[in-house]
């Protein structure tokens, strides 16, 4: 039996802990609108590294591996809350009308639970024996390093939290500001072609310019080639091929994009993951065959297992694991309970818990390696989603198939969005377990230290995306959804969802318009071949992620074009202070800054939707004004380049004063 080295630093404490739920809450929160809003999340894991280094600088004896396991626990917010990309598909289907606390809690729960579990025999393959570049852990050491290890570290840790601190302030002011009406919440232009329409629309978010900056350029140039396939060549093409005089041009426009060019891009975004995930099946069999094989060395040769070295033991694993699967199952049967599906509870929830098992595996392993790959943010979780419930909608659907009527196909479809929420939450969580234990390996902690802060990340996470979601059911609603009882009458788009809800219901009820999805995969197999031909050219210094083009051709124009315009500007910044000798510490507080910009709009729009939902008014921060809408965008564009020039400058001026 291998002995166990167990001395080593201060790193789970109940400090930490409870710093690292709180910053749990209030990032998950601010993640939940963020991707209903917009479909995207980011990666938590440094803006938590920062702050708990600024609060727990106050306590002499506090160490790195102890903040370490802060943003371990906080990390969970920004990958957990990446199940609202399905659960709100049972909203829209008009399955559930309000989101139940514990159903919900049980499927991010135990999902959760089972990515730390599934990814914890790769850690040595994947983490400390691989050459991964883990780019978001990498970064979140360095963070760490730099803000322990000197005085001028300590005062940047204390910049950064300023950082964040006016970023969040800032975007909710301008928030705000378009709340109040006295700016527009969205600038656009929409204009004829001939006998066609289109045009261009972009919200009023720092939130989305902030997400563009965290992107970076390539994803960037990546979602500018989508918009002009979209706006400039289908949607005036399509709009010229069905003329529709009567109508404005932004209806007609918006109504080729909904109808037929959102349906093209599901397409490209469904056959570039297939094409992108079968790429990593070979790597991820070899590196699970390599994690078997190290532990079973381990455990043969007796050896001591450095304290840097220990994970949570494989029995303690494969036990969870197992106990686990009761849950899931009594969840399976709850959500069948009393329905149509009665009759065929039992196969339902043995093809339930069995796809759980299997599909969740896969992803998890797939998650964690691009991660290690691409790193979190970049990580096509919309390409496993889409495949998890093909998967899953084939797999009831078999199971349903003789009984089948509208009623049943209804059923059916819920349960397989259901089922494919805890998919999901399995494949985000262990892409999160891989990227924070290459961080922690970095910083010299221990991984199942590391492991149960992330079980403890979520728990908390857990808690408050059920509670989000229903507060922002009750006071926006979904696109889609009946919204019975809905107070504003602006409802969230909630695009992610939108898609898979759609495909779902395609697969079961055989009513998908396979001819756009095909012209679409036809665009996603094309995109592949580019991106290869600009790789092999390049040498790998240059890419057009495809799945970044499918997404910016599916969301809507509002949403990626101002993330363009944040991947252009993060870039224009990072050039203009490169090689300045402050030019990493000023890159440093950029990126916590666009966090903050994230962070302040979306626990700004949370808190609206409890006011809205307090007062029953859908717009109660509105003041009456006589201005027209084109001084209203002039306004946006105006204020929204003078705050995030000035906090570029404010970044620049002060990385230098802290660097001197």
């Amino acid at each position: 039996m291998a002995n166990v080295v167990q001395a080593g630093p201060k790193e789970i404490t109940i400090r930490g802990i409870i710093l690292g739920i709180v910053i749990t809450l209030v990032f998950t929160a601010a993640q939940v609108y963020l991707g209903l809003k917009v479909g995207l999340t980011f990666a938590t894991s440094i803006p938590a590294a920062v702050i708990s280094m600024a609060l727990l600088s106050a306590f002499k004896d506090a160490t790195i591996q102890e903040n370490n396991i802060v943003q371990t626990i906080a990390s969970a917010a920004g990958t957990l809350a990446s199940v609202i990309f399905v659960l709100p598909g049972l909203l829209m289907i008009g399955w559930w009308a309000h989101v139940p606390f514990w159903p919900t809690f049980g499927a991010c729960a135990i999902g959760g639970v089972l990515g730390v579990m599934y990814t914890v025999p790769l850690r040595r393959a994947l983490v400390s024996q691989s050459d991964l570049p883990y780019p978001e852990g990498v970064a979140a050491a360095e963070v760490l390093k730099v803000g322990t290890s000197s005085r001028s570290g300590a005062a940047e840790g204390k910049l950064g939290l300023m950082a964040v601190i006016w970023g969040s302030a800032t975007s909710a002011l301008f928030a705000a500001a378009a709340g109040a009406k006295v700016m527009a919440a969205e600038v656009a232009v929409y204009f004829k072609t001939g006998s066609g329409a289109t045009g261009i629309g972009a919200a009023s978010s720092l939130a989305l310019l902030g997400a563009g900056h965290l992107m970076g350029i390539t994803v960037g140039i990546a979602m500018l080639v989508g918009l002009i396939i979209a706006w400039g060549v289908l949607v005036p093409v399509l709009t010229s091929i069905d003329p529709m005089p009567a109508l404005s041009a932004a209806d007609h426009a918006l109504g080729a994009w909904s109808k037929q060019v959102r349906i093209i891009g599901a397409g490209a975004i469904g056959a570039a993951a297939i094409v992108t995930l079968a790429g990593l099946g070979k790597p991820v069999l070899g590196g699970l065959k390599s994690a078997l094989e190290t532990a079973r060395k381990a455990k043969m040769s007796g050896a001591e297992i450095p304290r840097a070295d220990q994970d949570l033991p494989i029995f303690i694993v494969g036990l969870v694991t197992l106990l686990a699967m009761v849950p899931a199952g009594w969840l399976m049967a709850s959500f069948l309970q009393g329905g149509v599906l009665s009759s065929i509870a039992l196969p339902l929830v043995i093809v339930g818990v069995g796809y759980i098992v299997v599909a969740g595996v896969f992803a998890a392993a797939v998650c964690g390696y691009m991660a290690g790959l691409i790193g979190s943010s970049n990580s096509p979780v919309s390409g496993i989603a889409i495949l998890t419930i093909l998967g899953a909608s084939l797999s009831v659907g078999f199971v349903g198939k003789h009984m089948m009527g509208p009623e049943v196909a209804h059923a059916l479809v819920a349960y397989a969005l259901f089922v494919t929420t805890v998919v999901l939450a399995v494949a985000v969580i262990g892409n999160d377990n891989l990227q924070d234990l290459k961080t922690g390996q970095l910083v010299g902690a221990t991984p199942w230290k590391q492991q149960v802060g992330l079980l403890i990340g979520v728990g908390a996470g857990s808690a408050v995306v059920p509670l989000v979601l229903e507060l922002l059911n009750r006071a926006n609603g979904f696109a889609g959804a009946p919204n019975i009882g809905v107070i504003s009458a602006s409802p969230l788009a909630a695009p992610q969802a939108t898609l898979i809800s759609t495909l779902a219901k395609g697969v079961i009820s055989h009513n998908l318009d396979w001819k756009l999805v095909g012209y679409g995969a036809a665009l996603g197999l094309l995109l592949v071949i580019v991106d290869f031909v600009i790789r092999k050219a390049s040498k790998d210094r240059y890419s057009l992620p495809p799945l970044g083009v499918g997404l910016a051709i599916y969301l809507p124009s509002a949403v990626t074009a101002p993330v363009v315009v944040g991947a252009v500007t993060g870039w224009l910044f990072e050039r203009a202070v490169e090689n300045a000798t402050w030019g990493e510490t000023a890159k440093r507080i950029g990126v916590l800054i666009m966090s903050g910009f994230i962070v302040g709009e979306s626990l700004f729009n949370v808190g609206l939707a409890g006011l809205i939902v307090a007062t029953g008014v859908g717009e109660p921060l509105a003041i009456p004004n006589s201005m027209g809408e084109g001084t209203q965008m002039l306004i946006a564009l105006v204020l929204g380049g003078a705050i995030v020039g000035g906090l570029y400058r404010w970044a620049a001026r002060n990385a230098e004063k802290v660097a001197a």
